[in-house]
């Protein structure tokens, strides 16, 4: 007697395991009440939000060197000075949003700022460039990673895209656990790459200064052959802001924290605030030290290291692996292989896969708001089971995986096409803080809060114009090294976006309920049912049996002739049963099922547009995926047509095979495993619902 419950049980527990793997990977769900534990302290949040420009120092030196390697080893004194522009770019865009996190707290961050004070078509632009950085944020970062990685592991090197989507792959899977957990699992190595960073320049000055030792890169000896000698004049001008263009790369992330204020603890703006400062304090330390001890130990890079690094009057050769700036100071300073020199190049090339989690945190939280203003679907806007975004942290994973795969990992020439949207954003959102304060200014009367405000709208204006300027510079420089794909993609996503508003907003106009009167409430005159059949068997009787039940005003079956030998036989079954429900047979010449059924349906609607047409389907529902191959799929093509066609109502009565109770089954086990004491209640309360389903 109490097998089937056993059965059933048994069943329970087998489903409830299949669940495991996923608990195993992103943990247990959580009930959105518990919302607030996921928010972050500021130590946690640093990590989280400030990863990508903190961890940027360890290749933004080396690109800003590259760039000066054109001109040969003479230009690379302008390298100081470089960093300077950079450090007071990074300065007025740190200060510019500190004022972003206070007047605009709610997460929308640059989005926000120009769709509020310059409209929908700039805050889509800014949106726009914003999703491209992020999706390029993650490639760049961790196809970096895996050429810091790849200088002391081969296999790294000899399989670059491979290990760079498996680290997607893991980013993704840990990011899915929920961004408190997953920032406290960052949280360790991007401190122990921050002081170890610290450690080495604080070390470097004291050998340098006060011991007066002398620290060589390996590169000190190479020679750099210039791709052009001697530039001066406009060349010179040139190069210099390319190199700056490549070195403010240590600014992607910034405002990211901007975005993600609502994630933070209580107060929101103030620690956000708090972190922006420090997050740009410790940037602007980390990059200028590296910056100065390049510098110092004689620090030799060149873009195609093969045929312009030589030594010895000899060209190194394509066997030659060029390690960055930051691994080359680090063996200088600490010696190769000492602890200190191994704990930071693993920390390195730790951080600079992790630095792909501001664009983890910042992309979902984006696409969520981007959603709920209806430009990108609303799946997005939804939080799985840990809370976080989910689907906008898988598709951020693939967009970047795409993109990884097309350039090879080659973080080379990924970097190329970045920086261009994260400053259409900076300077689009200074100019909307701009004519924030503006609007304010123009109302408030308390002094000391217009004195406020007129400060703040200063810094703005500043960034405003800083940030525009870098962002000619950029587009001047780097378009037709890349840039334009970036700007390209950019396009793209303004354009689907806004084909989605269009969308949304059409189908919210068609669907509104209306005020007034509407044909919607006008009940049909009539109502015309048609029950179709092929074949007298168990789901024709029962869809029979429920079109009689609707009492419609007229009904009828109706079949197709395909084959005069089966609709004789159907007549004759037909008559011999005495079926009181009159039948009509089409008759199809071309042997087609679809097309007579449609056109004689529209023929019932054409004669009385005021009534409706309800077309009943029996089907059969089989167990099975491969038994859908074993059997004609008309019945779904007729659904797929019929619902295309006004006026018409399509009604499915399923009958379900043997096979299909198993799917029954484990439904039911589902839900007794979900009930709370299903398993105290046993075997006898199972078979008390067992009889209650067999008689309804």
């Amino acid at each position: 007697m109490g097998t089937p419950a056993i059965e059933r049980l048994r069943s329970s527990v087998v489903s409830k395991l299949t669940d495991v793997p996923k608990r195993i990977l992103i943990g247990r769900a959580l009930r959105s009440d518990r919302l607030g534990e996921t928010l972050l302290p500021k130590r946690i949040a640093l990590p989280v939000f400030a990863s990508d420009p903190l961890s940027s120092v360890a290749y933004a030196p080396g690109e800003v060197l590259l760039v000066l390697s054109i001109a040969g080893v003479t230009a690379y004194h302008f390298s100081p000075w470089i960093a300077v522009a950079v450090v007071v770019l990074m300065f007025t865009v740190v200060a510019s949003y500190r004022q972003n996190v206070h007047a605009y707290p709610s997460g929308g961050g640059d989005y926000e700022v120009a769709t509020t004070n310059l409209g929908p078509k700039a805050g889509l632009t800014v949106a726009s460039a914003l999703l491209v950085d992020y999706v390029l944020t993650v490639a760049v970062s961790i196809s970096s990673g895996i050429e810091n990685l790849g200088s002391a592991i081969p296999f790294v090197v000899e399989h670059k895209v491979l290990c760079a989507i498996g680290v997607i792959v893991l980013l993704t899977l840990m990011n899915l656990r929920g961004v408190k957990e997953s920032g406290s699992l960052f949280a360790i190595p991007t401190y122990v790459f921050v002081f170890g960073v610290f450690i080495m320049i604080a070390w470097g000055a004291f050998r340098g200064l006060v011991l007066d030792d002398t620290m060589r890169a390996p590169t000190a000896d190479y020679v750099i052959k210039p791709e052009h000698q001697g530039l001066a004049g406009f060349a010179l001008v040139f190069l210099l802001l390319r190199a700056f263009s490549s070195g403010c790369a240590a600014l992607t992330g910034v405002e990211a924290i901007s975005n993600g204020v609502p994630a933070f603890r209580k107060p929101k703006s103030k620690n956000a605030a708090t972190t922006l400062a420090a997050m740009g304090l410790l940037a602007v330390t980390m990059f200028c030290g590296i910056i100065a001890l390049a510098a110092a130990t004689d620090v030799r890079m060149a873009e195609n290291p093969a045929k312009d690094l030589i030594h010895n009057g000899v060209p190194l050769g394509p066997d030659y692996v060029q390690n960055p700036v930051i691994s080359q100071v680090a063996e200088a300073v600490f010696g190769k292989g000492s602890f200190l020199f191994i704990i930071l190049a693993a920390a390195t090339a730790l951080v600079l896969f992790l630095a792909a989690n501001t664009a983890y945190n910042g992309f979902p939280l984006l696409g969520s708001i981007l959603a709920q203003d209806r430009y990108l679907p609303r799946q997005l806007h939804t939080r799985g089971d840990r809370l976080a975004f989910s689907n906008g942290i898988v598709l951020l994973a693939g967009a970047a995986g795409l993109l990884v795969g097309i350039y090879g990992a080659d973080s080379t020439r990924l970097i190329q096409l970045y920086i261009v949207g994260v400053f259409v954003s900076f300077t689009l959102s200074q100019t909307g803080m701009v004519r924030h304060w503006n609007r304010h200014l123009a109302t408030e009367k308390d002094q000391a809060k217009r004195r406020h405000m007129i400060r703040s709208r200063a810094i703005n204006a500043f960034g405003a114009f800083f940030t525009g300027l870098v962002l000619v510079v950029v587009l001047l420089t780097k378009f037709t090294h890349g840039a334009w794909v970036a700007l390209l993609g950019m396009v793209i996503f303004y354009a689907t976006m806004t084909a989605i508003r269009k969308h949304y907003d059409r189908v919210a106009a068609e669907i509104a309920a209306p005020e007034g009167p509407s044909d919607d409430l006008v009940r049909p005159s009539r109502v015309h049912s048609v029950v179709l059949i092929s074949k007298i068997h168990r789901p024709t009787l029962r869809a029979l049996a429920y079109a009689k039940l609707m009492r419609s005003d007229s009904l009828e079956a109706l079949s197709v002739n395909v084959d005069p030998a089966e609709t004789k036989a159907l007549r004759e079954e037909w008559e011999r049963r005495g079926i009181d429900v009159p039948l009509k047979v089409l008759d199809s010449p071309y042997r087609e099922i679809t097309r007579p059924i449609i056109e004689y349906v529209k023929g019932l609607r054409k004669e009385s547009p005021r009534d409706a047409v309800s077309v009943i389907i029996p089907e059969y529902v089989v167990g099975h995926w491969y038994e859908h191959l074993l059997h004609n799929q008309s019945a779904l093509r007729l659904k797929g047509r019929l619902l295309f066609t006004p006026g018409i109502m399509v009604t499915s009565v399923p009958y379900q095979l043997q096979s299909s109770e198993a799917a029954k089954r484990r439904a039911r086990r589902q839900q007794d495993w979900n009930a709370p004491g299903s398993v105290r209640r046993g075997p006898a309360q199972v078979r008390s619902k067992e009889s209650s389903d067999h008689k309804s």
